[in-house]
């Protein structure tokens, strides 16, 4: 839902009455349920580790048993333990769970500390006919950096070396809000120190990324693609600023381009895809999509070829299709927690002021899922994700000048602000957007350029008490 340049062009508070009636269109309900009947009623530490609400018994097992392959620690190559061999040699993490701890959003690591739940991409230009090629037809979404392959490995198996750590630094970045309040952000810089198999491309891009929370991921996915389409403004013909435009890349699954739909750029276009990516590139574990056995090792790394793998003798993968269909059921049914005092004055009048701001002008309050008789947990569900899965330039602020597929490097996919309010009690921090940078909700508005300037503008307008009840709506998501 977008204002109109009329409504734009007049002061935030002379439409607040206006945005409180736009975002009642938009369906938010009073009853806080955001995910429909797949809604849980947890707002605990364990809130978005709980099934879909109206999932049948028979079906909870295979949730269950989801659950534990998810959780589970893989050993390397060879084992005793046949069905939790095959990790690395190169890997981020040895589990599922070590990024995505109780399903939910990662952190930047703290001074002194190996990253285990933020990742650093790796790619160049294109730099043979090859590589044109292979961008132009979808079967790669950037070209790997040609020793380090597509990530920076921060770990590895016995008797091989890790390719190296990533580095922040951060410098003061004082914003000043109209009542006079200074928000001092954090700006990082980052880097690659102790590279063990030689230097980088000296055209290397780099973007850091934390782990998303994984609530509601099923429901995304069963947005009808024309509902998505409906919201794109590539050449911003409404004129109001906000040009969304969908990336689109290959699925393993589907064998095609596609709209993407997960990742920080939109860079995966199911859950299936995106959990056999993770396997992958994370874990180095192969699955039937992704058949990968040494992970994202590179030709230039002829030690890490070298090593065992743990191919289970039947289908030829580390990761055999049953196990890997459990995970991805795991997946597509994490629930998402209901709003919280969803009709507290405060947080009514937050959401009018988060409408008349612009901010629904990305973050979409709602969508209507298709139906499909082998998802019935996901099918015809009315659902508040308030996001739009485009991709938006964010300004040069939040760019990471790599590009993925058709997103440029000033692009970023609206993040769903569903369970955003849960984030410290799921996870433990407040830190928010695709690298950890910002400490709470504040701090990430304050870091919106680009199609958000005027939206971010005009939240720096606010008075104190404007501010507080906008920011009451958001934590109560």
């Amino acid at each position: 839902m977008r204002l109109t340049r009329s409504a734009r062009s007049k002061p935030y508070y002379a439409v607040a009455a206006l945005g409180l009636i736009l975002a009642g269109a938009a369906g938010a309900e009073t009853s806080g349920q955001l995910a429909g009947a797949t809604t849980t009623r947890r707002v605990d530490a364990a809130a978005f580790s709980q099934p879909s609400a109206n999932m049948a018994f028979e079906r909870q097992l295979d949730f269950r048993v989801g659950d534990g392959i998810f959780r589970k620690l893989w050993v390397p190559s060879p084992s005793s333990t046949k069905s939790s061999d095959g990790l690395g040699p190169l890997l981020n993490a040895r589990g599922c769970q070590s990024c995505h701890l109780r399903d939910g959003r990662g952190r930047p690591p703290a001074v002194g500390e190996a990253a285990t739940s933020m990742v650093l991409r790796l790619s160049i230009p294109p730099q043979t006919d090859a590589d044109h090629q292979a961008l132009a037809t979808y079967m790669r979404a950037a070209t790997p950096e040609p020793t380090y392959g597509g990530q920076l490995q921060n770990f590895s198996v016995n008797g091989l070396l890790a390719e190296g750590r990533m580095t922040i630094a951060y410098t003061g970045h004082p914003v000043t809000l109209a009542d006079g309040e200074v928000i001092r952000l954090r700006k990082p810089r980052y880097g690659v120190a102790g590279l063990n198999y030689g230097p980088l491309h000296r055209q290397v891009m780099m973007s850091p990324r934390v782990a998303p929370p994984m609530i509601g991921l099923g429901l995304l996915e069963m947005i009808p693609e024309e509902a998505v389409l409906k919201h794109a403004d590539p050449e911003d013909a409404d004129s109001d600023g906000i040009a969304g435009r969908p990336n689109r890349v290959r699925s393993h699954v589907e064998g095609r381009a596609m709209i993407g739909r997960f990742g920080w750029k939109a860079g995966m276009p199911t859950v299936a895809d995106q959990v056999a990516d993770a396997f992958a590139t994370d874990l180095g574990l192969s699955t039937h999509l992704v058949r990968a056995s040494h992970g994202d090792c590179t030709p230039a790394q002829k030690a890490c070829l070298a090593l065992p793998v743990g191919d289970d003798p039947r289908e030829k993968v580390e990761v055999p299709r049953k196990m890997f269909d459990l995970v991805v059921f795991y997946a597509r049914n994490l629930a998402v927690p209901p709003q919280r005092n969803p009709n507290d004055p405060a947080v009514l009048r937050g959401k009018a002021l988060f409408a008349a701001a612009g901010c629904s002008g990305c973050h979409v309050p709602s969508f209507v899922t298709g139906s499909d008789p082998a998802r019935p947990e996901q099918s015809a569900q009315r659902i508040f994700p308030y996001a739009d899965l485009l991709l938006h330039d964010m300004g040069e602020g939040l760019a990471d000048e790599r590009p993925e597929g058709e997103a440029n490097g000033r692009q970023w996919r609206t993040p769903p602000l569903w369970g955003i309010g849960l984030t410290r009690t799921v996870s433990g921090h407040d830190m928010m957007l695709h690298d950890g940078r910002a400490r709470g909700a504040l701090e990430a508005i304050l870091w919106h350029g680009g199609e958000a300037e005027a939206a971010r503008a005009r939240v720096q307008r606010m008075s104190r008490t404007e501010r507080a009840d906008l920011l009451a709506f958001i934590q109560s998501l």
